[in-house]
């Protein structure tokens, strides 16, 4: 019995992913034809086709690679799927003007965010999921640490790490993540005064995670990291706050390979999605959108292949009158392709492995190290 309920999750975790996929392909389909573009294919997913079925001149596809998906429209490339097949701009029947290109490159992280309102409101109108906040106040040290070396005490208040304020755990977590092991101020509020400690976390053999070894308060709510209030606009706020802190991250020189090595795949996506889901189908929707929201910030940044980098080029188009030159536009988006392809496989692969270690994971064989990536919530 234990097996099919764990098919029936892992089945609606297909699902919930796919339908972040789809509503941003969609974006880009529906924006296009309302313009009066050629839609060619519609494929969730990449890779060899699985299934396909034309209808009114879309042929609509399953392929085999469930990372993303695409939309193939002859007059421009949203997607950036010509580089990947070895085409460029100057295949195109003709050049529309950029204010369309640019109109369908938005439509797809549009979607996404529409779903994240969407999520957000359906959520806070459910009385039955658990919101709240748990806030970043030390429960207890554990001895030996690097919390207790450096003197922190039970009750003690987290105002900010590295120079950066926190006011929740979770934001703790992030930039204990962020400070990559180097030894970190942590400035504290005891009783009335502030007192600032400096602190080195320690990683943990299993996980990878950076360790204080600092036990949070009892979360009384019950609610996950992103069920932060029932407002919605708190919500969202949430999502698009930890998104950019992740990328101030990755271009802060002292802060870009700590960031880097925290960062998850679609590997650790599926798994915080299936965790989730089983824990509480509302916790589940709302790491949908918390993901959405990541989606639509990512596929905007100013990147070819990349919707941002569509939106790039055309701007430039409207600005100074004139394209980037096809060549340039497809040996760019053909470099940058192989790169993030290359990441994404990096991302699996050290995800699977990091996976693989927590499962096989033997407590009597490993001391003190922390397996379990959900303890992280209580005690980094």
């Amino acid at each position: 019995m234990e097996i099919v309920v764990t098919v029936l999750y892992i089945f609606a975790c297909v699902l919930l992913f796919a339908l972040a996929i789809l509503i941003h392909e969609f974006g880009h389909f529906i924006v296009a034809r309302k313009l009066g573009l050629k839609v060619e294919a519609f494929s969730i997913g990449f890779g060899p086709i699985l299934w396909k079925k034309t209808v009114n001149g879309v042929e609509y596809r399953i392929s085999a690679l469930p990372l993303g998906g695409y939309v193939l429209i002859p007059d421009i490339d949203p997607e950036g799927t010509k580089a990947l097949e070895g085409k460029s701009a100057d295949d195109r029947t003709d050049k529309i003007p950029a204010w369309k290109e640019i109109a369908v490159a938005f439509a797809g992280p549009l979607m996404n965010i529409v779903l994240a309102v969407v999520l957000a409101v359906g959520l806070s109108l459910v009385p039955s999921a658990k919101f709240g906040e748990l806030l970043a106040e030390i429960g207890s040290v554990p001895d030996n640490g690097p919390a207790a070396r450096a003197g922190m005490k039970t009750g003690d208040v987290v105002v900010s790490v590295g120079g950066h304020p926190v006011r929740t755990w979770s934001e703790m977590q992030t930039e204990v993540q962020i400070s990559g092991g180097r030894e970190t101020e942590f400035a504290v509020r005891r009783g009335e005064t502030v007192e600032t400690l400096k602190i080195t976390p320690e990683r943990s053999e299993v996980t990878g995670a950076w360790y204080i070894m600092a036990l949070s308060m009892t979360n009384t709510t019950g609610a996950a990291a992103w069920m932060p209030a029932r407002n919605p606009l708190r919500q969202l706020a949430w999502d698009a706050g930890s998104i950019f802190r992740v990328l101030k991250g990755l271009v802060t020189p002292k802060e870009a390979k700590a960031t880097a090595g925290a960062l998850g795949g679609p590997v650790m996506i599926a798994e915080g999605l299936y965790r989730q889901i089983r824990r509480d189908p509302w916790d589940g929707l709302g790491f949908l959108r918390f993901l959405n929201v990541n989606l639509a910030i990512l596929n905007l940044l100013p990147i070819p292949v990349l919707d941002g980098g569509l939106i790039l080029f055309s701007l430039f188009a409207l600005v100074f009158r004139r394209r980037v030159p096809d060549f340039i536009v497809k040996h760019i988006s053909m470099f940058f392709m192989v790169v993030l392809i290359g990441l994404m496989g990096l991302l699996i692969l050290r995800d699977s492995w990091r996976s693989w270690k927590i499962h096989t994971y033997k407590p009597e064989a490993a001391g003190n190290a922390q397996p379990d990536a959900d303890k992280g919530a209580e005690s980094r």
